[in-house]
């Protein structure tokens, strides 16, 4: 998400604030190129004419210039400016689904991914919110919209309205409303049909099931890698239908991620939530200080730790703890790791949650380094004996042949993976060693949301955490001191080919 954008923004702040003294031509001067980024990220001109214009006037002045660190005080005025940008004045309110049966109104062009949008919404509020859900498609245009959306209600256990030929899509919005209020459902979701452009027959056909439906909530999903044409859709739609924010799809693309910053400021709607890739569970609540973050390349550590703690469970953590301190980290434990990596959207997805390592993801992924490497490395795995899992220290050529064999990789690629499984067995006893209580062990607290967790990362200055993020990269500071553990030297011997 933002990769660009990010990319561009990076360059531009690491000179700030390499820089020491900053006079304000040096300020401006970065400005116009932020305002050269914002625009190539499709970002409307006025939009960014006016971010550019608020943040040059307060970086600009003496206290800023000759404060003691210039550089990352801009940082801090071009994040907060974000965030207001991102979020407007006030914060979202939360989904107006209270008073049950709460309709909540799915619509949009096709092809902008309203159907599997509205079955990840579903399974967020069954999950989430303890919600009973029942959906319905009222696509009555698109062959097999509607049984497209009964499959996806199998898949995530959530129930659709039977299907029933013939009927229009005010009869079964109709028919959604009454089976919601019989069935005692917390929340059903109407699933319009889309055009592949705005006309007035699909404006009359949503006009006529809100009117029938009186939704608490009409959430526009638009496609978020159309920039521009995602606003001007958005626009459309609350003129004539009336919504009450918007999903943005696809934002886990190379997207330039211009509609994210312009739709607040252009449209006066929320952005509610943005999805992240084809995964039911691939949709997150939009959070714009946090979307700031990953934007100017802090990460999203609270959405990093959100995930584990939706992975872990609590007893299993600290069975794992208990093992990891004592250097018990055999091939079964490795191929938990490895499992619970995928879980969390894999590798390259944490890397990019991580402050200061976005540009190692890339790295990563240009050198082969992707999820692909993990599923080998659990095929290998796979492919050993009980006992070769728990003691791999009894792997010798005919063994490893076998393995190798039976995964159908070669000999060198397992060898790869017997010294990541070494590297890390060291790391974990060390690491369960240092400091108060254990680094390890305040981690693994901090993941499972038990003993405290993390500190108040989301609301934490943003040049303190530019400061963190340096330290992070340091050979001479924290990074290195856990080299010194023995944390594997680079993600190519983890990972990668080479």
């Amino acid at each position: 998400m933002f990769e660009n954008l990010s990319d561009r923004l990076g360059r531009v702040f690491d000179r700030l604030t390499k820089q020491g003294a900053l006079s304000e031509e040096d300020v401006t001067a970065a400005m116009r190129e932020v305002r050269v980024a914002l625009l190539e990220a499709d970002v409307s001109l006025p939009v960014a004419r006016s971010f550019v214009k608020s943040v040059t006037q307060k970086a600009t002045g003496s206290a800023v210039t000759k404060s003691i660190t210039p550089g990352q005080q801009v940082v801090k005025i071009v994040h907060d400016e974000l965030i207001k940008v991102l979020q407007g004045e006030d914060e979202p309110e939360a989904l107006r689904i209270d008073n049950p049966p709460a309709p909540i109104l799915m619509v949009g062009l096709q092809g902008s991914g309203k159907t599997t949008t509205t079955a990840k919404l579903a399974k967020r509020l069954k999950d989430r919110e303890k919600k009973r859900v029942l959906m319905a498609s009222l696509d009555t245009q698109r062959p097999a919209a509607m049984e497209q959306l009964a499959i996806l209600g199998q898949q995530i256990g959530v129930d659709t309205l039977p299907i029933v030929p013939g009927q229009t899509a005010v009869q079964i919005a109709q028919r959604a409303k009454q089976q919601a209020a019989l069935g005692g459902y917390d929340v059903y979701m109407l699933d319009t049909a889309g055009r592949l452009h705005i006309d007035e027959v699909l404006m009359n056909e949503v006009q006529a099931v809100r009117d029938v439906a009186n939704p608490r909530e009409t959430l526009l999903v638009v496609d978020g890698l159309t920039g521009q044409d995602a606003v001007n859709v958005a626009t459309e739609f609350d003129g004539k239908v009336g919504i009450s924010g918007v999903v943005l799809t696809r934002m886990d693309g190379d997207g330039r991620g211009g509609a994210a910053l312009s739709m607040r400021a252009v449209t006066g709607k929320p952005i509610r939530f943005v999805g992240l890739g084809e995964k039911m569970d691939a949709l997150e609540g939009f959070d714009a200080s946090r979307v700031a973050g990953r934007i100017l390349g802090m990460g999203d550590i609270v959405a990093l730790v959100e995930k584990a703690q939706e992975v872990l469970e609590v007893e299993q953590a600290e069975r794992m703890m208990k093992r990891f301190q004592k250097g018990l980290f055999n091939m079964n434990d490795l191929k938990g790791q490895l499992e619970q990596m995928q879980k969390m959207g894999g590798m390259q997805s944490i890397m990019g949650m991580m402050p200061g390592m976005q540009k190692m993801a890339k790295q990563a992924e240009a050198a082969g380094m992707d999820d692909s490497a993990i599923r080998r490395q659990i095929a290998l795995i796979n492919s050993m004996t009980k006992k070769e899992r728990a003691n791999p220290a009894i792997l010798q050529a005919s063994r490893k042949k076998r393995i190798a064999a039976g995964a159908g990789m070669d000999v060198a690629e397992l060898n790869r993976l017997l010294k990541m499984q070494k590297q890390m067995a060291d790391t974990m006893k060390k690491l369960g060693k240092m400091g108060k209580g254990g680094m390890l062990k305040q981690a693994m607290r901090a993941m499972t949301g038990k003993g405290g967790g993390l500190p108040d990362l989301e609301n934490m200055d943003p040049a303190k955490m530019a400061e963190a993020t340096k330290m992070l990269q340091d050979p001479k500071g924290l990074g290195g001191q856990l080299g010194k553990a023995g944390l594997p030297g680079g993600l190519s011997g983890m990972f990668g080919k080479k």
